[in-house]
């Protein structure tokens, strides 16, 4: 049976991490799932290059931070924050496409 992300997650959420950078958060609920699904990497960089249509070196991390229970995931923007073209100058609405995830755990 599959896990849903967001019945595993308190928070999932998106901002910048400056103009040229975009970071996702996920919290979990509790220490069991978010070292369930830290013991199975499964937030790698697979999974964030195909979600977020990007390449490898595209992503500038993906941090596990145990006291916090949280995956932190940091990206390239694709534009500039405030850009001619760019839709989203918070990066409030980048965390859409983690929302579908879903787990064996």
């Amino acid at each position: 049976m599959k896990t849903k992300i967001t019945d595993i997650a308190d928070i999932i959420r998106s901002k910048n991490s400056g103009p040229y950078e975009l970071t996702m958060d996920i919290m979990f609920k509790d220490f069991e799932s978010f070292e369930k699904v830290c013991a199975k990497k499964a937030i790698n960089e697979q999974l964030v290059c195909k979600l977020y249509r990007i390449t490898p070196d595209q992503i500038i991390n993906i941090i596990e931070f145990k006291p916090a229970k949280a995956i932190k995931i940091t990206i390239k923007r694709p534009i500039c924050s405030g850009d001619l073209g760019e839709t989203d100058v918070y990066g409030a609405q980048q965390h859409a496409p983690l929302l579908g995830l879903e787990f064996d755990l």
